[in-house]
């Protein structure tokens, strides 16, 4: 009977494969979200395609969370599970904000720092992709861990660079024009910067989970 009780609990390999699954379903998200800082008459479809792997990250997300109740043993403690997964998801929800803000305001043009911050943040996605596996053996990848999410930090800085310098051309280029493009590219810039921060706090949580690991 205890064979049987334990055969239907999830495994602790679980998490580490929806963790995966949300990782590529950030990239996904975060790929879509380069796609609608383009521009041009796709726009709406890559906005559409950011809320698709919103929702299905959402869906992982809670498959996460009712694992972490019903799994007696996890890979580490339950609140740095919980964390990190809700950290991972905070990013997508973030991006998106910022389709909704596109599809609100009917945006078709982006500025330059805006495409190059969506590159970015696709370049952040993928690093966060690379880390999770290395998680099932920290003691083994420490050195690993370390040096993405330094990265990660370091792409946080420059999209807060490029959201700068993107808000002070925007200013120039509407100080005497409509005050609303300035207003709506400002919105834009705000919700990228979002994302790169949320994606910053999952650096800090893997950071967290290796120091309380080794």
């Amino acid at each position: 009977m205890l064979r049987l009780f334990r055969y239907f609990l999830p495994r602790e390999e679980r998490f580490f494969d929806l963790f995966a699954r949300h990782s590529q379903t950030v990239v996904q998200g975060a790929e879509a979200l380069q796609g609608m800082l383009r521009g041009g008459d796709e726009t709406p479809v890559f906005c559409q395609r950011v809320n698709q792997f919103e929702n299905d990250a959402d869906g992982i997300t809670r498959e996460v969370l009712t694992a972490v109740r019903r799994t007696f043993i996890t890979p580490f403690d339950r609140v740095d599970i919980k964390n990190l997964i809700t950290s991972m998801d905070d990013a997508i929800d973030q991006m998106q904000q910022t389709a909704k803000a596109v599809i609100l305001f009917e945006v078709r043009t982006f500025e330059p720092p805006m495409r190059e911050m969506g590159t970015l943040i696709v370049e952040s996605a993928n690093l966060v992709g690379r880390a999770l596996p290395l998680l099932q053996s920290i003691g083994n990848n420490v050195a690993m861990l370390t040096a993405i999410t330094e990265e990660l930090g370091k792409l946080e800085g420059r999209v807060d660079d490029l959201h700068d310098i993107g808000l002070k051309e925007l200013f120039l280029k509407h100080r005497n024009a409509n005050t609303m493009d300035y207003i709506v590219g400002a919105e834009i810039y705000d919700h990228l910067e979002k994302v790169a921060d949320r994606f910053d706090d999952v650096a800090n949580e893997i950071n967290s989970i290796v120091i309380e690991q080794v």
